[in-house]
This record gives structure tokens, C-alpha cells and sequence, in this order.
């Protein structure tokens, strides 16, 4: 494999962030936090492809590894933010 795919994945995630930081008002989200849905696809050569961001991604437990994704990632969240 050439190279791990999460440094590059967290590359598109900072530069999307970076897109848009001009448009997000820090002073109205003081205490709140919101949870974005990436959708990447990785090709043959590794290379990763953002195919879309959504605002309200989908928390449905709909799988045995959605039932034990979806709350460690909202205990990680939330235990962060304490």
C-alpha cells in the first residue's frame, strides 16, 4: 500500500474546513457543536476522493458495525468536549 490513507483523508478534511472558515461564525456556536458526515472514496491507487460533506449525516444503527460505531463516536465527542 503506498502509505496510509488517514493523513490524507484529515488533509481534505482540514482543507474543507479551510474553504469555508470566512462563512462559519465562531461567536454562535460558543457552545454547540455539530457533527459532518465525509464521504470519501479511495481508487486503485490509493488516492482519496471527497464525493460529498452533509450537515446531518444519517446515526441510524442499522448494522452490527453502525450499532458499534455510532455511540463510541458520540462518547469520544462528548468526552472530548468536556
Amino acid at each position: 500500500m503506498k502509505g496510509s490513507i488517514i493523513p490524507k483523508i484529515k488533509n481534505i478534511v482540514k482543507l474543507t474546513f479551510e474553504s469555508v472558515k470566512e462563512k462559519l461564525d465562531k461567536n454562535e456556536r460558543f457552545h454547540s457543536f455539530e457533527i459532518f458526515g465525509f464521504d470519501f472514496m479511495i481508487d486503485n491507487n490509493h488516492d482519496v476522493w471527497l464525493i460529498e460533506v452533509n450537515t446531518n449525516p444519517c446515526l441510524e444503527e442499522s448494522s452490527p458495525l453502525l450499532k458499534s460505531l455510532i455511540p463510541r463516536m458520540l462518547g469520544n465527542i462528548i468526552i472530548e468536549k468536556i
